[in-house]
């Protein structure tokens, strides 16, 4: 089997990210006691599938050590309109898209500077090497955020499970099998799920759509100016502002943006640092200040904050979070 490795520039845990992604519901991360992360999900060609399973060295010293992924590719039938086929998703592209997915593209030996800020130092300390654990692409976090509009994160992640079964490759990987989300091309094929409506399934449509047309390139979206990548995803169908910094932030990995539309974080920025409860737009100006001081690193220490909330409470009943996919 092929494999790819990946050497994290700053702290990093495997170990940390997959205890995130089985305490968090909507992941419906299957539980592992071998230390193997399982991964299957479409490959950013748009028409492939890749199934990986990623472990990382232990080093004597409770250093950072390598990342080893053995991998598969699944090739699909590419869209006319994609320039990368199903044959040149190789070593390369695999080792890029899954550096994304563990936010591992980032170098993040300035990180641990942050630490003089005492909040930042306690989230580094509840969390040692815990870096973002990514949606797949910007594709399957768009398809989430759809999905999930106004209805409970159960009934979400249930749905988007039952879409996976139908319509995404079933594939084994490390004595496991899974079934990855769909395809772009697979996703225009959904005509009916119970619980699913109508107008979600329109949406999804579009959505693939517009993968298909390569317009939902994490590079690309990376290499905009955030405000500008925003505005690009807001005009697809069913992504407003919230949804939008999702796909940005968690879908294409882009490290240092605060996300403006995400109450739960503004609540636990004004938890850690004693402010009153946020309300108003100005309120939010002033945590988006505060997060100033998190550059070039402010999705992280959200995402950090947003996990010791979710430690510490129940979920809301409504789909307004940050689920990575599974």
């Amino acid at each position: 089997m092929p494999a790819v490795t990946l050497t994290p520039a700053g702290p990093f845990s495997l170990a940390s990210g997959i205890r995130f992604l089985e305490s968090f519901r909507p992941a419906n991360y299957r539980r592992a006691t071998d230390g193997i992360l399982r991964l299957a999900f479409p490959a950013d060609d748009g028409a492939s599938v890749v199934a990986a399973a990623v472990r990382q060295e232990v080093r004597a010293d409770g250093g950072t050590g390598t990342v080893r992924a053995e991998f598969t590719v699944h090739p699909g039938t590419p869209h006319p309109a994609t320039a990368v086929t199903a044959e040149a998703v190789a070593e390369q592209a695999v080792r890029a898209q899954l550096a994304r997915i563990l936010s591992l593209d980032v170098d993040a030996t300035g990180f641990p500077g942050l630490a003089a800020d005492p909040v930042v130092a306690g989230l580094m300390a509840d969390h040692p090497g815990l870096r973002p654990v990514c949606f797949h692409s910007p594709y399957e976090a768009a398809a989430w955020a759809i999905i999930g509009n106004r209805i409970r994160m159960t009934q979400a992640a249930a749905l988007k499970a039952r879409i996976a079964h139908q319509r995404g490759h079933r594939v084994h990987i490390a004595g496991q099998t899974l079934h990855a989300f769909p395809t772009p091309a697979a996703l225009r094929t959904l005509t009916h799920v119970p619980g699913l409506t109508d107008i979600k399934i329109q949406r999804l449509h579009a959505l693939a759509e517009t993968a298909l047309d390569g317009q939902l390139d994490a590079p690309l979206l990376r290499a905009l100016p955030a405000d500008h990548a925003l505005a690009e995803l807001r005009t697809l169908p069913g992504i407003g502002p919230f949804s939008a910094e999702l796909v940005l932030i968690r879908g294409a990995g882009h490290p240092d943006v605060f996300p403006r539309h995400e109450p739960r974080v503004h609540k636990a920025v004004a938890t850690a640092y004693g402010l009153g409860a946020p309300t108003t737009a100005a309120d939010v100006t002033q945590l988006a200040k505060i997060a100033d001081r998190w550059k070039p690193y402010r999705s992280w220490v959200a995402f950090l904050l947003r996990v010791r909330a979710q430690d510490t409470s129940q979920p809301g009943p409504m789909c307004h979070a940050f689920p990575p996919s599974s």
